[in-house]
């Protein structure tokens, strides 16, 4: 398990919405760490926006991103915790054609040796919607951390084996 350095490696092309009614492009700190993460990994950052935490406004971006070509993989960060205000869940359920359920439970799993069972407050997801991979993860600094160098950072890696998410790409499609 892990990276095959003896294929090639292929770009993916994400866009990143961070969601909070309280956060602007100056303290988005968890924005901040995922974008640098996903350039570092060798990724494209084709869009970034910053969304209160309405399922109208939330959608838009979604659905503008998973119609547009050029956008293989929607991150978002906030809105996945059991208050009121926290609608990233919903609003996928609205978008989506498939659920990815692993990404939810290994993300609450590996959360649990940082955070213990706080971890059960963490509604993290994934779904595939229209050829378009997103993975909603919690707001905070560490969990988006956990979410991208725990899980994504290999899964969004052609190079990992024995399988990853890269290589179903072309086939999201398939009807």
């Amino acid at each position: 398990m892990g990276i095959d350095e003896s294929r090639t490696f292929k770009p993916v092309n994400i866009a990143l919405l961070t969601i909070s009614d309280s956060r602007t492009r100056a303290d988005d700190t968890s924005g901040d760490i995922l974008a640098d993460r996903i350039k570092l990994a060798g990724h494209q950052l084709v869009a970034r926006a910053i969304s209160r935490d309405d399922k109208n406004e939330i959608a838009a971006h979604l659905h503008r991103w998973i119609d547009d070509e050029q956008v293989d993989a929607v991150i978002t960060t906030g809105g996945t915790g059991l208050t009121g205000r926290d609608v990233t869940p919903e609003v996928l359920d609205r978008v989506k054609d498939k659920d990815v359920p692993g990404f939810g439970e290994l993300f609450r799993w590996l959360s649990f040796e940082t955070i213990g069972t706080s971890t059960i407050q963490s509604r993290a997801c994934a779904v595939i919607a229209r050829g378009t991979y997103i993975f909603a993860l919690p707001g905070s600094n560490g969990a988006v951390k956990d979410g991208w160098d725990k899980i994504l950072a290999g899964q969004l890696d052609s190079r990992h084996r024995p399988c990853n998410f890269v290589e179903l790409m072309p086939r999201l499609r398939e009807r």
